[in-house]
């Protein structure tokens, strides 16, 4: 493969990707599109990702060509000047993570690795689903420029295995761009040879940390290990590595190919470009969305997600997964970057945006998080493995209305050990749950003490009542399992509160609305 051979394949299907853009651009003509800015995604949804192509025809491997005919030095220098940090969470310069490869390969003479962090385990996100099943190349063009940059021969795509699209299509891909001599030896004609591998993830969301991934990739137990050393000096089999998530990656082709402004005049002071967040939770329009960083959490929202439905109260949004914190409503002017979430408690994290309304009770919100973390911690160290349980028991006392005053107390004494003294990422921020909800929605957590859920979330802390609006009609009695509501077909009909165990089912029956969930 040659340049000339890459703009030739670009001028023989660019009518065909325009055609498509053209014909995506009027199907997607709505609020939720024309209010996000489209870099990461900007082939999702529209191109082939089975057909390289089209892929070139976007200006794909273009930025590859260029990097090759620099120095790995200026590689790196355009990706420090574009501002660019990982989009894993941490917000780490991507292109300082680079410069730490790349000296630690010059200090030990050694070769390194470049690994792409497709292990995505938060509950809800699909942002790297959707560019490796969509986009695979970007992937692949990204991680070759980043092997020649930190001086690697050798790369893995460590892809969760329950993505089996993502999967096919990564592979499809490798296989394509080693056909057009894009991978393997002498790469476009010059003196750099670099392979990619796939690997399939081990099925544990602890193996999205670094150095459990790593473990993973050699065949050992996903269990993280202390740092330092950090990968850059000793990751995958002893030596220097690279390690990028897909959307951190994905960028980088055309950073290299329009240059660092492509990306350093989208966004914030510090927090340049775009982000993609996986919009759920109770919002009118869900779905991926990639919006320049510094926007606020209203626009996202109101302008893009079209508010929360059913004429309900917007109460909170949750940041980054089930580490990150919730936000109350009278703070959504505050703007969406790696340092303004973490002044209020928060984090970035990979993506996770789950809106929430006056039905979600914020004690239930934070324990569903707690039990997640306590499922998924792989158990090597103590603060994890036994704070997280002790942290879902006092959760479980409030939500039962079983517990004191001391034990908020207790609950933001624990959360603060846990998140010193656990040796990985999980560990460290899997209290953000709770101590954001504490600090933010306390009132909540007191009242649960009282024995009141004010959003009547709580199974033990509600009850059911028919009220005025039933029209005798009889359609609940019969789906009671414990035979709680009585009267017959056009008599009044009465839910014995002593009997009812609370499971629901009558609700969603009624026609009019009249079986309601009241906190006691």
């Amino acid at each position: 493969m040659t340049k000339k051979k890459l703009e030739e394949i670009k001028d023989k299907y660019s009518s065909i990707v325009d055609d498509k853009w053209t014909q995506w651009s009027q199907k997607n003509d709505t609020p939720f599109f024309n209010n996000q800015v489209r870099k990461v995604l900007r082939n999702v949804d529209i191109i082939d990702p089975l057909s390289i192509h089209e892929y070139i025809a976007t200006d794909g491997y273009f930025g590859l060509e260029k990097s090759l005919k620099i120095t790995p030095e200026k590689v790196i220098e355009i990706v420090q000047k574009s501002g660019m940090r990982g989009r894993g969470g941490a917000g780490f310069p991507t292109g300082k993570k680079w410069q730490f490869v790349r000296e630690s390969v010059q200090n030990s003479g050694t070769e390194a690795y470049v690994v792409c962090n497709a292990d995505e385990g938060d509950p809800g996100a699909f942002m790297d689903r959707a560019i490796l099943e969509n986009d695979p190349h970007s992937v692949i063009e990204a991680m070759t420029i980043a092997g020649y940059a930190v001086g690697a021969t050798k790369g893995y795509v460590y892809v969760r295995a329950e993505y089996p699209i993502a999967v096919k299509n990564i592979r499809h891909a490798i296989t394509a761009a080693r056909k057009y001599g894009l991978l393997g030896e002498n790469i476009l004609g010059k003196d750099f040879s670099f392979d990619l591998e796939v690997r399939l993830g081990a099925g544990a969301f602890v193996c999205g940390e670094e150095t459990a991934l790593i473990a993973s990739i050699e065949g050992k137990r996903g269990e993280p290990t202390p740092r330092p050393p950090f990968p850059s000096t000793k990751g995958l089999y002893g030596k220097p590595t690279l390690i990028n998530n897909v959307e951190t990656f994905s960028a980088i082709p055309m950073i290299m190919f329009k240059g660092p402004t492509y990306w350093n005049k989208i966004g914030s002071k510090n927090n340049a470009g775009t982000k993609v967040f996986a919009l759920a939770g109770n919002i009118a329009n869900a779905g991926l969305v990639e919006v320049p960083m510094g926007i606020t959490i209203n626009e996202i929202i109101n302008d893009i997600g079209g508010g929360v439905p059913n004429g309900k109260k917007v109460k909170a949004v949750q940041t980054g997964g089930p580490s990150g914190g919730c936000i109350p409503a009278n703070m959504f002017d505050l703007k969406i970057d790696f340092d303004s979430l973490q002044r209020v408690g928060s984090i970035l994290g990979s993506g996770g945006l789950v809106v929430m309304d006056e039905t979600n009770c914020m004690v239930d919100v934070a324990k569903f998080f707690i039990q997640f973390s306590v499922d998924e911690s792989c158990g090597k160290c103590t603060p994890c493995r036994i704070g997280n349980k002790k942290l879902l028991g006092i959760l479980d006392k409030i939500s039962l209305g079983n517990a004191k005053m001391k034990d908020l107390v207790e609950l933001e004494n624990l959360s603060k050990i846990i998140i010193n003294t656990s040796l990985c990422g999980l560990g460290m921020s899997s209290p953000n749950p709770v101590l954001s909800t504490l600090k933010h929605f306390r009132k909540e957590y007191v009242e649960h003490i009282k024995g009141h859920c004010p959003a009547a979330a709580c199974k033990k802390l509600v009850t059911y009542e028919i009220n005025e609006k039933c029209i005798n009609c009889n359609r609940c009695v019969p789906v009671c399992p414990v035979n709680a509501i009585k009267g017959e077909l056009k008599e009044d009909h009465f839910l014995d509160k002593e009997i009812c165990v609370k499971c629901g089912k009558c609700a969603p029956i009624c026609p009019v609305n009249a079986i309601i969930k009241v906190s006691k």
